[in-house]
């Protein structure tokens, strides 16, 4: 197996796990590649590969992304139809998608170059808008539509499969993938999906009436949405580091992607685990 690191430049702690992790694999005689600006920056010698990032992508049958969850977002989009299974570090703050901290590095590659390691595959977001003919955009957590600058808020039609649903008043619209269940759209009053499940979720931002829910519907179907607003513009993103100004009204049509984000996982510890862990789900603060 040969490994492709890729790294969050900013992150403090980058350049400590990066040397620890190349010493780890080295010892185990284990072939990787560095992306030349990780190599740069962790003044790794001469006899170690380091490459373009395509190249390292090329060459690898894991990445491992050290950095947050936006670091390995980043690493999904980047790794696309390839489909190549990434394992995350975690040196940001929760760290939800990242599977394990720097400790954890020697244990768990142990762990995986015995092959005892799950590979969990996640749905991928698509959509397109007749504002960028030709233009895709991928999401593994989700997309957002929202109000831009305006202090307004906007009117967003929903159709699902072609059939109008709903119109939502609002500061604008998450439609989420069981991933980013827990992200943007948990704090928008959605409800926490597990990763397996095969279902997109559909969440107003902030909406103008009690009777603005979340939905919940099958990743088979299509939604286009089109928003109407009172502003100049409206802001479309994905994974809030993609974004795009377009001006109302303005259509966007989702569909689940053809190929999937794959996520490595160690074997001893579930989703359930990370829930309690990360978010403290089900805690009593009174206990």
């Amino acid at each position: 197996m040969r490994f492709g690191i890729i790294g969050n430049l900013q992150k403090p702690g980058l350049r400590d796990a990066v040397r620890r992790l190349m010493d780890l694999l080295t010892r185990s005689r284990t072939p990787f590649c560095l992306e030349k600006e990780l190599a740069l920056l962790v003044g790794a010698p001469a006899e170690v590969c380091a490459s373009s990032l395509e190249d390292c992508l090329a060459s690898s049958d894991m990445m491992i992304a050290l950095g947050g969850d936006g670091t390995i977002l980043a690493t999904a989009r980047l790794v696309g139809q390839s489909e190549i299974p990434i394992l995350g570090v975690n040196l940001g703050k929760l760290g939800f998608l990242a599977e394990i901290s720097p400790e954890e590095m020697d244990e768990a590659l142990g762990e995986i170059l015995e092959h005892r390691y799950l590979v969990e595959e996640r749905l991928v977001l698509e959509g397109t808008t007749p504002a960028r003919p030709g233009k895709v955009y991928h999401a593994v957590n989700d997309f957002v539509v929202d109000k831009s600058r305006s202090s307004r808020i906007i009117d967003i039609e929903t159709h699902i499969d072609g059939t109008f649903a709903v119109t939502y008043r609002a500061d604008g619209l998450i439609i989420s993938t069981p991933t980013g269940s827990t992200g943007y759209a948990l704090s928008s009053g959605g409800p926490i999906v597990s990763p397996g499940s095969r279902v997109f979720g559909i969440t107003p931002i902030s909406p103008h009436t009690l009777s603005g829910r979340p939905i919940i519907v099958p990743d088979s179907g299509r939604i286009r949405v089109v928003v109407r607003a009172h502003s100049d513009e409206v802001l479309f993103s994905a994974d809030g580091q993609i974004e795009e100004f377009l001006k109302p009204p303005a259509e966007i049509n989702i569909r689940r992607a053809d190929y999937a984000f794959k996520l490595v996982k160690r074997m001893d510890r579930s989703y359930f685990d990370v829930l309690r862990a990360k978010l403290f789900w089900g805690q009593d603060a009174r206990a």
